[in-house]
């Protein structure tokens, strides 16, 4: 039998363009471009030869034929959604894909993974690139741990975005720098180490333990935190970096923090979904998880998270 009926992606740009009233508001919701949608309706104009839209520079609205397609197949296409979800739902397809910051993955989420995998054996993690110029448009990416880049900056409005850790920094050295240092005044007349794309930071950490920076102060840069961390621990300097990054260092006694108390930048690091989301059983263990992490990790002590009925260890 010849197949008659639109495509799914036609069928759900229209039924997105009819509820929104909109083509940016329908791709918005759809996570796609604007002439993405555009073109999806057009496609189903030709194929069933007719329009079920009126475009004018007041809006969008429904033809008589486009307003009866509308109540044949928008149910139909809710009872298909509903049914991928709860595909999904099985055991047996609990899949997460993960986007995280390449340094708080490294230093912060890494080391912690192993609790993940022994509380949810039954979730299957695959970590997807970081982009640096994420705009969490991508369908390959199910939650991310992305970095908020400036105080007070807007999340996109298609994110829900919560606050993990990071916004502390502190101030850190090797133990053997750290021994002669009696003072936040002793502190800032060692050679300074910062990371290059935030040599503010020093300023925040300075006010906040109230000393002056010396005058036209010139320290090292590093555009990795990893090495900017490396090179605490060698003892070239002291450092001021967030305090979710050296955890495992300051506890196994490889950096010492000689001044006691942080600054906050304001900025930090988030977990993000997309608010279209929708049930993910797999994203919604994660993140309770790895929220009870954080919460741990600011508190400076470990948090125990409750199983969950059927799960192991």
């Amino acid at each position: 039998m010849a197949l008659r009926s639109p495509s799914l992606v036609e069928l759900h740009a229209f039924v997105a363009v009819a509820r929104t009233g909109s083509f940016r508001k329908a791709a918005d919701r759809l996570f796609v471009t604007q002439a993405a949608v555009s073109r999806a309706v057009l496609r189903l104009e030709e194929q069933l030869g007719v329009d079920v839209l009126t475009r004018s520079g007041a809006g969008v609205r429904l033809t008589d034929a486009g307003a009866q397609l509308l109540r044949r197949v928008e149910k139909p296409l809710a009872a298909l959604e509903q049914a991928a979800a709860d595909l999904q739902r099985r055991p047996d397809r609990l899949r997460l894909r993960l986007s995280v910051v390449t340094s708080l993955g490294n230093l912060w989420l890494m080391p912690r993974l192993e609790d993940f995998r022994a509380r949810h054996p039954e979730v299957e993690l695959e970590f997807r690139q970081y982009h640096h110029d994420e705009d969490f448009r991508r369908e390959d990416v199910d939650l991310w741990i992305a970095l908020k880049p400036q105080r007070g900056q807007a999340w996109p409005r298609q994110i829900a975005a919560r606050y993990l850790v990071g916004r502390e920094i502190v101030a850190v050295c090797a133990p053997r720098l750290g021994a002669r240092i009696r003072s936040a005044a002793d502190l800032v007349r060692q050679p300074l180490l910062y990371h290059s794309n935030y040599p503010d930071n020093w300023g925040l950490w300075a006010q906040a333990a109230g000393v002056h920076l010396p005058a036209g102060w010139r320290g090292t840069g590093f555009d990795l935190v990893m090495n900017l961390i490396e090179a605490a621990r060698s003892g070239m300097g002291v450092a001021v970096v967030q305090k979710c990054m050296v955890e495992a260092d300051l506890a196994a006694g490889r950096l010492a923090m000689p001044v006691a108390g942080a600054a906050s930048t304001g900025r930090g690091y988030f977990l993000c979904s997309r608010r279209s989301l929708g049930a993910h059983p797999a994203a919604e263990r994660f993140s309770e998880w790895v929220m009870a992490q954080a919460a741990g990790s600011e508190h400076g002590d470990p948090v125990e998270i409750p199983r969950r009925r059927g799960s192991q260890r």
